[in-house]
C-alpha cells in the first residue's frame, strides 16, 4: 500500500520546516494538531469523531491532560474499536528525545501494561516507536526496554505499508495487530498487571494481618479477617481517587513522613467519611443507614513500619501502577483471587493466611471473562430497554428496571450491567436533545472540556441505585462489590465536579449501597432453623457459615411492586453439596433436587422464582446440566416455567480450567415460547457474535424421556434416540456407575510387582491397563488405605463382578473384570444394582464397546473437550439406552445368547492374542476379532431394529474401532 498523499505532505513540511518544530516553543498540543492527528488520520481512525457516534463507541478518545504531582495522568490518545482500547498513544513535541529520554517510554509502559494493553505507540511525529507493553516497568529500564519498532519521520513513506498493516483501523479489524502483537511478545518473561497487583495486596495482607494480630492481641479471627479487609479497600479506593484527579495527589504519601501513621489515616478515613458518604467510611450512626457503622478498625493499633511499606511504593516512579487506567475489570480480577484466602488465627494469636476450604476444593478461584459478562448484559438488560427511551415507564422512573447478581462475588456482571445502564441513558438523553437534559434543577447531563456530553454525578448515583442489585454469601466479597461500584460511579470525574456535588447540591458524593448489595446466603433462608432443629443448637461461627438470607425482607419492594427482578445475571457457584443438614433443606425447599445435586442447578432454580414474569434470566453454567440423569427434574422446571431463547455452548475452556465445560443459557420467564438458538461449539470468541448453527422449536428440545437438551441432534437422529430409547432401560436406573480411587499420590501407592504382594496392597487397573475387552496389565498395585485422596472407602465398588471403561477416548473402551480389581480414578466401574451372573454384564459389555453405544455418548456428550483428549462422564454413561430382552420372546433371546457368546469370545480371542508371538498368529487372531466385532456391531443394531438407514447415520458419526 503507497503512502497517501496527506502522509507524503505533512513529511515534506515537517521536512522543510524542521527548525521550527524542533523549537522548545512549538508544544505539544500543536504536535498533535499538526502532524499527530493527520498521521492517524491517514490509518483511517475517526480522530475528530466525525461520524459523530455515541461517547460509548468513538474511535479516538483525547484524554484530558490532568498534571498531578507534575506528572500527566492519562494518555493523549486511546484508540478503539467497538468501545473497547486497543492501544494507546502518547504522544511529545518533537524537542523532546523519544529515542534516548528514559521518562516518556517509562510513562507509556506504565499507562499500557497497567491497562492491560499489549502495544502501544510514543510518538513525536520525528519518532515513532511502538513498545510492548507486557514487562512490568521498572523506573530503572532502558529507553529500548520493550521497544520493537522505532521509525524516523523519513521511514513513513517508504514503509507505509509496514505501518499501516498493523495499526490501521482496518488492520485491526481484520485481526492483523493482534497477530503482530502476539508475534512480536517479548522472549523475556512476562507479569501481566492483575497477576502483579494481587502480590502486592497479597503482601499487604500479610504484613497488616501479622501486625494487626500482633498489635491487638484480643481481636477473634473474623474481627482481624475485617479490619485488613477494610483497611486495604480503604487505601486502593483513595489512591485510585488521587491518580483520577479526584483527590490531592500525594495525600495518602504525605502520611509517611513522621510518625503515628494510623491515627493520621483513620483522619483520612473520617474525612472520605464526610465527602462521600459510602459504606466503605462509615463510622457513625446516621438516620436512614441500616448498615451498622464500623467502630472497630478505628481503634486498631498498627505500627508506622508496616503502612510506610504500603503506602510507599504506591507513588511514581517507584510505582510500575497508574491507577487512573486500571480498567474496572482488572481490578475486579484481583479481588476475586484476593477473597479466595482468609486469614486464621493459631492458639498463639498469629495469623496464617491460607486459601479457603471451599476454594482449594474447586482447585482455585475463576474470574469470569469480560466478553461473557459483555454478552449476558446486553441480551438480559438490554432486551429489556429495546425500543425504550430514559423516561419511560419502568425505566429510571417510577417502576425502574432492576438488576440482580444473586452470587455477585467481585461484583463484574454487577459493573457491566452497570455501564451498559450508564451508556444507554447518556446516548439517549443525548439523541432526545442534550440541552434538554443539562438544565434545571436537576441536571442529567454536562458537558465536558472537549465538548462531549456525560452524565452528572447524581444521575450516575440514581441509575446505581434505581437499577443495581446483588447478593453474596461472603461480607468481603460484598465489601469488594460495592468498592468497585463505587469507583465506576467516580469514573470521569474530578475533583471540582465533586466539589460542585459538594457544595451547591448539599449532599455526599457518593450513595450507600447497604440497601442494594446484601450479604447473605441466596440458597437458605431463616426458615433453615426451624427445619427440626432449634437455632441455639447452632453456635456463632455455624450461624455466620451459614448465613441465612431473607429475599422478602430484604427486597421487600421489589417483590411487593414488581413481583421479582427484571433481570437475574451471574456465574452461580459451582460444587456438589454434600453437608447433610443443608442437603435435606435443599430438598425440602427446591422442587428441582434429586440424586446428587449441584449448587449452580440451585441457583438456576433460585433465578428463575425470583425473576418477575416476562423477564429475563442469563447465567454461564456448566454444561452437563444439559444431559445430567439427576438434573431432569430442573430441566422439566426450566422447560415448564421459562422460554429457552438461547444456547451458546463453549467448547474453549472458558475459566482456564479443561474440567469445567459451559454454556450461556438465556431464559424469558413465563414468556410466550419460541424456538431456541443454538451455538454448539464456540471455539473462539468471535463466534459469539457470529450467526447461530440452528433453531430447535419448543416442542423438540427436551422431548424425550429425561427432558435432555440434545442440542447437537438434528430431526433424524432425534428419531433414532427416541428409539432406541423407546424400548430400553437407562444404564444408570439399573447399574451403578461409579468413579474410582484417586490415590493423591500414585507414584507412592501405585507399584509393579511380580509376585502378589501381601495386605494392604490390591491388584488395580487404570486407564492405560485396558483396551476393547482386554486388560494390558496384570501386576500394577494400589496400596490400600485411609491414606488415599477419594473414592476409595466402600471395598463393594471393587469386590464384585464389573465392567472397566476408560474415561478417555474417542471411542469407548471397555473391558471385563473378574478378579476384584481396585480401579484408579482414570477408569469408570459399572456394575449391577442387582446381583446377576456373569451373562448380563457380557450382554452390557458387548452393547458397550458397540458403534451404536459410542455414537450415542458422542452425540449427548456436549462437555466433550476438542482433540485426542476426550472425556466421558459418568452421567453421560448412565444416559446410555440398554434394551431390555423381552423373555417371552424367543428371537430376542436369541440374540441376547448370540452376544453373550459373541462377547465371549472376543474377550478370550484378546487373550490369545495378548500371549501370541508369531506375526501370522497374531495377524489370523486379529482378523477373527475384526470379524466378531462387526458380527456384534450388527446385532447390537438389530436389537434395536435399526434400519439400514438408520444404520448409515450411525456409521457416518462414528469412529472407526481402534
Amino acid at each position: 500500500m503507497p503512502a497517501p498523499d496527506a502522509v507524503k505532505q505533512l513529511v515534506q513540511r515537517f521536512e522543510e520546516q524542521h527548525a521550527s518544530y524542533q523549537s522548545t516553543r512549538y508544544n505539544e498540543t500543536e504536535t498533535r494538531r499538526e502532524l499527530i492527528d493527520p498521521l492517524f488520520r491517514a490509518l483511517g481512525w475517526d480522530v475528530d469523531n466525525s461520524q459523530h457516534y455515541a461517547e460509548a463507541y468513538k474511535d479516538v478518545i483525547h484524554e484530558d491532560a490532568i498534571k498531578i504531582g507534575g506528572v500527566t495522568k492519562a494518555p493523549d490518545y486511546a484508540f478503539r474499536i467497538g468501545g473497547t482500547r486497543k492501544f494507546f498513544v502518547e504522544a511529545k513535541k518533537p524537542s523532546v528525545n523519544v529515542h534516548d529520554d528514559i521518562t516518556p517510554a517509562f510513562q507509556l509502559r506504565r499507562y499500557a501494561w497497567t491497562a492491560k494493553l499489549p502495544l502501544s505507540i510514543l510518538t513525536d511525529f520525528e519518532e515513532f516507536a511502538v513498545y510492548d507493553c507486557r514487562q512490568k516497568p521498572d523506573r530503572t529500564d532502558k529507553p529500548s526496554t520493550g521497544r520493537i519498532l522505532y521509525l524516523k519521520y523519513t521511514d513513513y513513506v517508504d514503509r507505509w505499508d509496514e505501518i499501516a498493516g498493523i495499526f490501521s483501523r482496518d488492520a485491526i479489524l481484520k485481526g492483523s495487530f493482534d497477530r503482530y502483537a502476539e508475534e512480536t511478545r517479548g522472549k523475556r518473561g512476562t507479569t501481566s498487571v492483575d497477576n502483579a497487583f494481587l502480590a502486592e495486596i497479597e503482601k499487604w495482607r500479610d504484613l497488616l494481618a501479622h501486625n494487626i494480630a500482633l498489635r491487638n492481641p484480643d481481636l477473634s479471627q473474623r474481627e482481624l479477617n475485617y479490619a485488613v479487609q477494610m483497611t486495604v479497600d480503604r487505601i486502593i479506593f483513595l489512591r485510585i481517587c488521587e491518580d483520577r484527579g479526584i483527590e490531592q495527589y500525594g495525600r495518602l504519601q504525605a502520611l509517611v513522613n513522621g510518625g503515628g501513621i494510623y491515627p493520621r489515616l483513620v483522619s483520612l478515613f473520617h474525612y472520605a467519611d464526610q465527602r462521600y458518604n459510602s459504606g466503605l467510611f462509615h463510622f457513625n450512626p446516621e438516620k436512614g443507614q441500616q448498615d451498622s457503622p464500623d467502630e472497630l478498625t478505628t481503634t486498631l493499633l498498627i505500627d508506622d513500619r508496616t503502612l510506610k511499606e504500603i503506602i510507599g511504593g504506591l507513588y511514581y516512579p517507584d510505582s510500575p501502577y497508574e491507577f487512573s487506567v486500571m480498567p474496572a475489570n482488572i481490578l475486579g480480577q484481583v479481588y476475586e483471587q484476593f477473597l479466595g484466602k482468609v486469614i486464621r488465627l493459631t492458639p498463639g494469636h498469629h495469623a496464617v493466611v491460607e486459601d479457603k476450604p471451599e476454594v482449594k476444593k474447586a482447585g482455585g478461584v475463576y474470574y469470569t471473562p469480560e466478553y461473557i459478562v459483555t454478552y449476558i448484559v446486553k441480551h438480559t438488560v438490554g432486551a429489556l430497554l429495546d425500543g425504550k427511551k430514559p423516561g419511560d415507564m419502568g425505566v429510571g422512573r417510577g417502576q425502574p428496571l432492576r438488576v440482580l447478581d444473586p452470587a455477585c462475588g467481585s461484583g463484574s456482571f454487577l459493573i457491566g450491567a452497570y455501564q451498559y445502564l450508564l451508556d444507554w441513558y447518556r446516548d439517549g438523553y443525548v439523541d432526545a436533545g442534550p440541552e434538554k437534559w443539562c438544565k434545571g434543577k436537576n441536571p442529567t447531563l454536562y458537558q465536558g472540556r472537549g465538548g462531549e456530553w456525560k452524565l452528572t454525578t447524581a444521575e450516575r448515583k440514581r441509575i446505581l441505585l434505581d437499577h443495581i442489585y446483588g447478593v453474596d454469601i461472603d461480607s468481603q466479597a460484598v465489601e469488594v462489590t460495592k468498592l468497585s461500584l463505587l469507583l465506576k460511579v467516580l469514573e470521569g470525574e474530578s475533583d471540582q465536579t465533586l466539589q460542585n456535588v459538594f457544595d451547591f447540591q448539599k449532599e455526599r458524593v457518593l450513595p450507600n449501597l447497604g440497601n442494594n448489595i446484601k450479604c447473605g446466603n441466596s440458597l437458605i433462608g431463616p426458615d433453615f432453623y426451624t427445619q427440626g432443629t432449634q437455632l441455639a443448637l447452632f453456635d456463632e461461627e455455624e450461624q455466620y457459615r451459614i448465613n441465612a438470607f431473607d429475599w422478602q425482607r430484604a427486597f421487600g419492594d421489589v417483590f411487593l411492586h414488581s413481583g421479582g427482578f427484571d433481570a437475574v445475571i451471574g456465574n452461580p457457584p459451582y460444587g456438589q453439596v454434600v453437608e447433610e443438614k443443608q442437603k435435606k433443606y435443599f430438598a425440602d425447599k427446591f422442587f428441582t433436587t434429586e440424586g446428587r445435586f449441584d449448587n449452580f442447578e440451585l441457583f438456576i432454580e433460585k433465578a428463575v422464582t425470583i425473576c418477575g414474569s416476562g423477564k429475563f434470566i442469563g447465567l454461564i453454567i456448566p454444561t452437563p446440566l444439559f444431559s445430567n440423569l439427576y438434573s431432569r427434574r430442573l430441566r422439566k422446571y426450566i422447560l415448564d416455567n421459562c422460554s429457552i431463547n438461547e444456547i451458546n455452548n463453549f467448547s474453549l475452556d472458558v475459566f482456564q480450567i479443561p474440567t469445567v465445560h459451559t454454556s450461556i443459557i438465556l431464559l424469558g420467564k413465563d414468556q410466550k415460547k419460541h424456538k431456541t438458538k443454538i451455538r454448539q461449539k464456540i471455539t473462539n470468541i468471535q463466534q459469539l457474535n457470529s450467526n447461530f448453527d440452528l433453531e430447535i422449536s419448543p416442542t423438540d428440545l427436551g422431548n424425550n424421556s429425561n427432558n435432555t437438551f440434545d442440542i447437537f441432534i438434528d430431526s433424524r437422529i432425534s428419531n433414532l434416540l427416541q428409539k432406541m430409547e423407546s424400548k430400553s432401560y437407562l444404564l444408570g436406573n439399573v447399574c451403578y456407575v461409579r468413579q474410582c480411587i484417586k490415590t493423591g499420590d500414585d507414584a507412592r501407592y501405585v507399584e509393579i510387582f511380580q509376585e502378589l504382594p501381601n495386605e494392604p496392597w490390591k491388584p488395580t487397573l487404570r486407564g492405560r491397563s485396558i483396551s476393547r475387552y482386554s486388560i494390558n496389565n496384570n501386576n500394577e498395585y494400589v496400596k490400600y488405605g485411609s491414606w488415599l485422596a477419594r473414592n476409595w472407602q466402600n471395598r463393594s465398588f471393587y469386590e464384585t463382578p464389573k465392567i472397566a471403561i476408560r474415561e478417555t477416548g474417542k471411542q469407548i473402551i471397555a473391558t471385563f473384570d473378574s478378579e476384584n480389581r481396585f480401579f484408579l480414578s482414570s477408569l469408570y466401574a459399572i456394575y449391577p444394582k442387582k446381583k446377576d451372573d456373569e451373562k448380563y454384564l457380557f450382554y452390557l459389555l458387548g452393547i458397550l464397546n458397540s458403534k451404536l453405544a459410542t455414537f450415542f455418548i458422542k452425540i449427548i456428550a456436549l462437555d466433550l473437550t476438542e482433540g485426542a483428549f476426550t472425556k466421558f462422564r459418568t452421567n453421560q454413561l448412565a444416559r446410555l439406552p440398554i434394551y431390555t430382552i423381552n423373555s417371552s420372546n424367543v428371537h430376542e433371546e436369541k440374540l441376547h445368547d448370540r452376544l453373550v457368546s459373541l462377547v465371549e469370545r472376543m474377550l478370550e480371542l484378546h487373550r490369545q492374542l495378548h500371549t501370541a508371538t508369531l506375526p501370522q498368529q497374531k495377524d489370523l487372531l486379529q482378523r477373527q476379532i475384526d470379524a466378531t466385532d462387526r458380527e456384534i456391531d450388527t446385532l447390537v443394531y438389530e436389537l434395536y431394529g435399526l434400519t439400514a438407514e438408520e444404520i448409515k447415520i450411525v456409521e457416518g458419526e462414528s469412529p472407526n474401532h481402534a
